[in-house]
């Protein structure tokens, strides 16, 4: 198992053919399958220092020779902002493929000149959602279905040192984002450039330009969790900065889209910022602050326009999370919509500054998880979701998943890897609509192929 990993990982290294070949030609003997150097590299992969594309473009059953676990070394000297500990055992990998090491110059610049400069990746999916709304005093009986599918082609194209440029391509029936929100069957298919931007990487700073995905990282995902047109900037390393600026759309994937005739606030722009720390760590920390301009754009939500005292919504957030151990941890978090001003309107009889539609919060229990590289491997999770109409954007919760703003209630679902790169995932949420108390239940499950 060590030995597929570290496998894998070698294909950031070596590439196309030269992958393939490269092991009988290489005058260097093989490291041995019990050598202390796999679990250091292990250890590396885990904390984000040494990064592989697991593209099948390397043999995963082929032994390492010390040569590619020295190519993998010298990535990781390269490595800024690296902890002590890991720094650690960079020095002792170095100490022990010094040899290696001292030949790489020559050796791995004439390997670099072989591989492609644009990399594709992809998948072929297929959803169905299956939402059902409970009859109550106001409200009728209901019931929505759903089958999606969709063949996504994500190309990444190098442009220097620093900079590469990305895209998402599209071409399915689930491209609208305003019959997904409802769940409504889509009649044709559509070809879309979902993502299009350029980005740049300094050291412990990234830079996105573009048509590029924003996910606020403080409240893992529970606000935003979509495509802006604009930019965006994170730096740091224990401790990161993010700031971002741009338009978005919530009506369908046209995010450039400004004010028309026949949708007059088909827009709105947003700036935010926020500070969290190492993802990977055991405690994970994140405050933000998010900043919308036209706060018409929560009419998707169903709501008025009225429920602003001005033309601004200002929402802050939160998120805190602790890992038990290597397959348990906790997350949780919260929002507040500052902006609303509590005599502007009423609903249903409660005033517009309640805490029901101003506010968002999670909690959420993950046990494991599906790895698309590992088959057999599985996850399981349950939370409890309150996504308020005026705090909540476009959740993660609803990119992949069955909740939606203006949802509350509890979700249940699962993940698994039936063999590799195909991975399967399920969810089921009952709760009820905050708006009316109406009654939820959502079925939703997707299948992935990947390449």
């Amino acid at each position: 198992m060590k030995k597929t990993l570290v496998s894998a990982l070698t294909t950031a290294l070596v590439v196309g053919a030269a992958s393939t070949t490269f092991a009988a030609a290489n005058p260097f003997e093989d490291v041995p399958a019990d050598h202390w150097a796999y679990d250091a590299v292990a250890q590396l992969a885990a904390d984000g220092v040494i990064e592989g594309y697991g593209d099948g473009t390397y043999r995963g059953d082929q032994e390492i020779t010390r040569y590619e676990m020295a190519q993998m070394v010298a990535r990781a000297m390269a490595k800024s902002g690296v902890s002590d500990a890991d720094k650690a055992m960079i020095d002792k990998l170095a100490a022990e493929f010094a040899d290696e090491l001292n030949n790489l110059g020559v050796r791995v610049a004439a390997l670099e000149k072989k591989v492609d400069n644009v990399k594709w990746t992809g998948k072929l999916r297929y959803r169905y959602i299956n939402r059902s709304l409970e009859s109550n005093n106001d409200n009728e009986k209901g019931s929505a279905k759903t089958n999606q599918y969709i063949l996504r082609l994500e190309p990444k194209m190098t442009i220097n040192e620093h900079w590469t440029g990305k895209a998402r391509i599209d071409y399915g029936n689930s491209q609208s984002k305003r019959d997904f929100a409802t769940a409504q069957n889509l009649d044709g298919d559509d070809l879309t450039v979902d993502r299009i931007y350029a980005e740049g990487k300094y050291g412990n700073t990234t830079i996105d330009l573009g048509k590029y995905p924003q996910k606020t990282q403080a409240d893992y995902g529970m606000i935003l969790d979509e495509r802006i047109a604009g930019a965006g900037v994170t730096t740091g390393n224990q401790v990161k900065v993010g700031l971002y600026a741009g338009r978005i759309n919530l009506n369908d994937h046209s995010v450039f889209a400004n004010k028309t005739k026949d949708n007059p606030e088909q827009a709105a722009s947003l700036q935010g910022i926020e500070v969290y720390n190492n993802r990977s760590d055991k405690f994970t920390w994140g405050v933000g602050y998010m900043h919308v301009s036209n706060e018409s754009i929560f009419d998707t939500k169903g709501l008025s326009q009225n429920y602003f005292g001005d033309k601004d919504a200002n929402i802050f957030n939160v998120g805190l999370g602790y890992k038990f151990n290597d397959k348990l941890g906790l997350t949780a978090a919260y929002a507040k919509n500052t902006s609303v001003d509590s005599d502007a309107a009423k609903l249903d009889g409660r005033s517009a500054d309640d805490s029901t539609f101003t506010q968002s919060y999670n909690f959420q229990l993950d046990y494991a998880g599906a790895k698309a590289n590992k088959p057999g491997s599985w996850g399981l999770y349950a939370a409890y979701r309150h996504l308020g109409n005026l705090a909540t954007l476009e959740s993660t919760y609803t990119e992949n998943g069955p909740v939606y703003a203006g949802d509350r209630g509890w979700e249940f679902g699962g993940s698994w890897t039936l063999v590799k790169n195909v991975l399967w995932k399920a969810a089921y949420f009952t709760g009820n609509q905050i708006k009316n108390g109406q009654g939820v239940n959502t079925v939703w499950t997707e299948l992935n192929l990947l390449f």
